[in-house]
């Protein structure tokens, strides 16, 4: 059976004889790029909303709960810097536990990767159009119950077809279109800090009503319920295009780093200059019934009720910018990662078709189409995207895992970044993965399970069916390294279940509950390195992936 994960330099074929792949991934990206791609990722709707919905959630002490959702994306984004520079491939967060656990583990990965990414670009779509109902024009656009009407679903469907259409034109285009807008989502967050802070700042408002008014219990469910890590995430961009980066080793741990720190920087004053700037009678009634005039639209209602409507406007705007970058670059990811998921043999090698831009043109017609299902005005529906999207942090936990075994079994292998104390930090990564998991509830986690139902059936069904027909990419599902995924899978739903975050029965008392995921963690953890696969397998299902310095192109 052929190696299941083959890149060639451009201009060349794959080899295989389908014809499925006759052009490659084209390396036009350069460090700028790289990094507007992961900070035009982490800054999208996340920060028109966050800081309301955190500091609902934990009052002022919200600003620790972004520290600790820092602190976990760092310890991720450390590992991913490592396994990034290792295998500059595209779509590598999905592929990593394929190369240190085979096939069964990386169609598990994979899945939770391309659903987090499909779903995200309709939903920031949703986004731009419910903040553009501040425009009388744009009112038509939304049910009552929040769903699209007939006007509003054909905005949505133009506005996914925008995106496809600049991923269309290629890497470079792409590349320069989102550094435009990435410079807009930045300027205009810092304007409004510096704006607000200037203007109506009020230090006491962190302590009149106490500053963590909800104990610790808020502050951590604030970290996953309020969107403080859904708005972080985003670093892996730049992984998920390095297949297209001009040096890759050297520039993708600096993107993925560099774009965290900027991430993290600006929400974190953005919360301070929204509490800040807050009227005192708009949470005299506590933190969790805060309520002003345009509260919908947080920092833009804040502005008019602080008298600078000129602000207002410009935020008005961005609403449209922010969002429309991230839905732009996470429809670039999804095809990017089932074009990954495919030379790996969980998906038809379709999704390897490249046209003459070296752009995965398959895997986009379907991010549309995914896309398209996504806007279909049902609440349920819509609800399970939003449940999905909000636990997206389950992919991650496959990239400490994948880094533990590789540092264990290829401990020489080429490394243009090594992170320091990475046996430290990688089961602690794993961790606060699967706490930041458990924090969601289970009201979440149930959801979540049918969707990862559902992806084994269909991945495993393609995977079953590439096996019997001996297709050339049909994959090795390799179930002895796998064998403590299902416990993983199964063993955090029932804590959860048990536990007291989302609706759970409440039967394991704080602390001790989180005591028991990083304990039950850190087993899986040291279980997950010690099966495996051996060196020998490793090496061989990465031969065909190494990529060429960008000088060699």
């Amino acid at each position: 059976m052929a190696s299941l994960n083959q890149i060639s330099p451009p201009g060349q074929s794959t080899g295989a004889e389908s014809g499925t792949t006759n052009r490659s991934l084209k390396r036009h990206v350069g460090l700028i790029g790289l990094m507007w791609a992961s900070v035009g990722s982490i800054i999208g709707s996340g920060w028109l909303f966050g800081a309301k919905n955190a500091v609902v959630a934990a009052g002022p002490a919200a600003l620790l709960s972004w520290g600790i959702g820092a602190v976990a994306i760092v310890l991720l984004a450390f590992v991913h810097a490592e396994l990034g520079g290792m295998f500059p491939v595209a779509g590598g967060t999905a592929r990593y536990p394929h190369y240190a656990f085979g096939g069964l583990a990386g169609m598990s990965f994979g899945w939770f990767s391309w659903l987090q990414a499909a779903t995200v670009a309709p939903i920031e779509v949703e986004a731009m159009i419910g903040y553009a109902g501040h425009w009388q024009f744009a009112k038509s656009f939304l049910n009552a119950n929040g769903t699209l009407t007939t006007s509003g679903f054909i905005v949505a469907v133009l506005l996914m077809a925008v995106f496809v259409a600049v991923n269309f034109l290629g890497v470079r285009v792409l590349a320069a279109t989102n550094s435009i807008a990435t410079w807009l989502k930045i300027g205009v967050p810092l304007l409004t800090i510096l704006a607000l802070s200037i203007t109506n700042f009020h230090a006491s408002n962190f302590t009149s009503h106490g500053f963590a008014p909800f104990g610790a219990k808020g502050v951590l469910a604030a970290i996953s319920s309020s969107g403080i890590i859904f708005a972080l995430l985003g670093f892996e961009q730049a992984i998920q295009i390095s297949g297209e980066s001009r040096n890759p080793k050297r520039d993708i741990p600096r993107a993925v780093l560099g774009s965290v720190a900027i991430g993290t920087l600006i929400y974190v004053l953005l919360q301070v200059a929204f509490i800040g700037s807050l009227p005192v009678s708009s949470f005299v009634n506590g933190w969790d019934k805060l309520d002003f005039p345009g509260i919908e639209g947080p920092f833009a209602g804040l502005a008019t009720l602080v008298g600078l409507g000129w602000l207002s406007w410009v935020l008005y705007f961005d609403a449209i910018v922010s969002p429309g970058g991230t839905g732009l670059i996470y429809t670039t990811s999804t095809s990017r990662i089932s074009y990954g998921l495919s030379k790996n043999g969980y998906a038809p090698q379709q999704f390897e078709k490249l046209d003459k831009n070296g752009v995965p043109w398959f895997g986009l017609v379907m991010s549309f189409i995914t896309g398209v299902i996504c806007f279909l005005p049902f609440p349920s529906w819509q609800e399970l995207v939003g449940f999905i999207t909000s636990a997206s942090v389950l992919m991650y936990a496959g990239a400490p895992l994948a880094f533990g075994a590789l540092r264990r079994r290829l401990p020489d292998r080429e490394r243009s970044y090594r992170l320091p104390f990475g046996e430290i930090i990688s089961p602690a990564a794993f961790v606060v993965s699967s706490l930041i998991i458990y924090w969601s509830g289970w009201h979440t986690l149930s959801r979540l399970g049918m969707a990862i139902v559902l992806g084994y059936g269909l991945l495993g069904s393609y995977a079953w069916y590439a096996t019997r027909k001996g297709l050339p990419n049909a994959p090795r599902l390799s179930w002895k390294s796998a064998q403590w995924l299902p416990v993983y899978l199964l063993g955090l739903g029932l804590i959860s279940w048990q536990g007291g975050f989302g609706d759970g029965a409440g039967r394991i008392p704080m602390w001790y509950d989180m005591a028991l995921v990083a304990v039950f963690a850190l087993a899986i953890y040291f279980w997950a390195i010690r099966v495996a696969l051996p060196a020998e397998a490793i090496e061989r299902e990465v031969a065909d992936v190494e990529v060429v310095d960008a000088g060699g192109h």
